[in-house]
């Protein structure tokens, strides 16, 4: 895992953002919540991401997976390596988070983040305009 692919995949899923924080974090969100977390420079963890609680217990049963510093109460685990989780396995994972996130968030949010783009209105393009009898 480079941080390169991670913001290719976490960019692909439907309305994902990306945002710097706290000096050298980059946060991927969806409806402006966050689902995962890379620092950009040298750190004690490489990733956190949000994990429902049965799969929680089970990743920090697994070497190099800790439950995440400040975010652990909310079922959020931390790799401490880039190989602490095979990466097919690690994409499904990050899926996983991105979806329970959106989940929580409004309806409203939730319809557009699924909803097709409309295509913009070309506005030289005339109506057809039937006349009356």
């Amino acid at each position: 895992m480079n941080v390169d692919w991670l913001r290719d995949l976490c960019l692909s899923f439907p309305g994902a953002t990306e945002q710097i924080q706290w000096g050298c974090d980059l946060l991927f969100k969806v409806g402006g919540k966050m689902f995962a977390i890379t620092p950009l420079e040298p750190a004690p963890v490489c990733l956190s991401f949000k994990a429902s609680p049965e799969k929680f217990a089970e990743l920090t049963e697994r070497p190099n997976i800790i439950p995440a510093p400040y975010l652990a109460r909310a079922q959020w685990v931390a790799l401490e390596t880039r190989d602490a989780v095979p990466q097919n396995e690690l994409a499904e994972l990050l899926r996983e988070s991105y979806e329970m996130i959106a989940a929580k968030l409004p309806k409203r949010i939730r319809e557009s983040l699924s909803a097709p783009k409309a295509p913009p209105r070309n506005s030289s393009r005339k109506k057809s305009v039937k006349k009356k009898r």
